[in-house]
């Protein structure tokens, strides 16, 4: 028995002593290269204003009339199209069409006020109405924009027999109305 507690110790002093020690007190990292980052050159065209008088060859210019301010594209009312129908009623659906983000809006039938208030999200809603022989107009106001503008919605017009009559998206922004006429013939 003591030899073989002799031969464990002598085997153990034997390992520890070559074994490497890699932290050591006299360690230094080299440090890496510092090289100065180059961006690529570009040639980029030149953009002179638009003159009605000139018109350069070869070079890149950008109209002012064609400038589209993005404030522009949603800070109008849209209109959703117009339908003609023979259906008694019609079903409205709708829920917001990107980010879900707190968009409201108001429902109008034939400027009456049906819906004060309605918080969009991610599933569909909506309402029913009966159509009046002519025209039947409906508005849905926007209440807000949300945290992301403008008001965005998705919807879908049903018919009594459950056929689609419409489906679309508006974009609008706050006070701005989409609008969609259903003719009842």
């Amino acid at each position: 028995m003591k030899k073989i507690l002799f031969l464990i110790i002598i085997v153990g002093l034997s390992l520890n002593g070559y074994s490497q020690n890699e932290i050591s007190t006299k360690f230094k990292a080299v440090p890496p290269k510092k090289k100065e980052a180059i961006p690529p050159k570009v040639n980029l065209p030149k953009v002179k204003p638009y003159v009605a008088d000139e018109i350069p060859k070869n070079d890149f210019i950008v109209p002012k009339n064609d400038v589209i301010n993005p404030d522009e594209v949603y800070k109008k009312n849209q209109d959703l199209g117009s339908f003609n129908t023979s259906s008694v009623t019609a079903k409205f659906r709708y829920r917001d069409a990107a980010y879900v983000d707190g968009d409201k809006i108001r429902v109008y039938l034939n400027d009456k006020m049906i819906q004060p208030e309605v918080l969009l999200n991610g599933e569909f809603q909506g309402f029913e109405i009966t159509l009046e022989k002519g025209v039947n107009k409906i508005d849905f106001e926007a209440l807000n924009e949300g945290f992301a503008p403008p008001n965005t919605a998705e919807f879908q017009v049903y018919d009594d027999k459950g056929t689609v009559v419409a489906s679309n998206q508006w974009n609008i922004g706050l006070g701005f109305k989409a609008t969609i006429i259903l003719m009842k013939e």
